[in-house]
């Protein structure tokens, strides 16, 4: 049952992760009007709290946003921490 668990842990902050990426892909692509832009403001609506939250500590530098790179590492760490309790 607890290996049951942290399969499904492990898929969820592996799908976040990816959301996560797949937001920053397509924040270097002009906006427009279309699908692409309805679907980025769908990922955004979901991973943008959780950056946020790094953005009020992480100032971008030289016009780049090194917060999503820390927001990873932040949900390695608790994925981490998250699969040592439970197993």
């Amino acid at each position: 049952m607890n290996y049951t668990i942290a399969n499904l842990i492990v898929q969820l902050f592996r799908i976040y992760n990816i959301l996560v990426i797949i937001w920053c892909v397509l924040s270097w692509i002009p906006r427009g009007s279309g699908l692409l832009d309805d679907f980025r403001s769908a990922i955004g609506m979901i991973v943008e709290p959780w950056l946020g939250i790094f953005r009020r500590f992480i100032p971008p530098l030289g016009g780049i946003d090194f917060s999503p790179i820390v927001a990873i590492f932040a949900l390695e760490a608790i994925e981490r921490l998250l699969l040592a309790i439970l197993l």
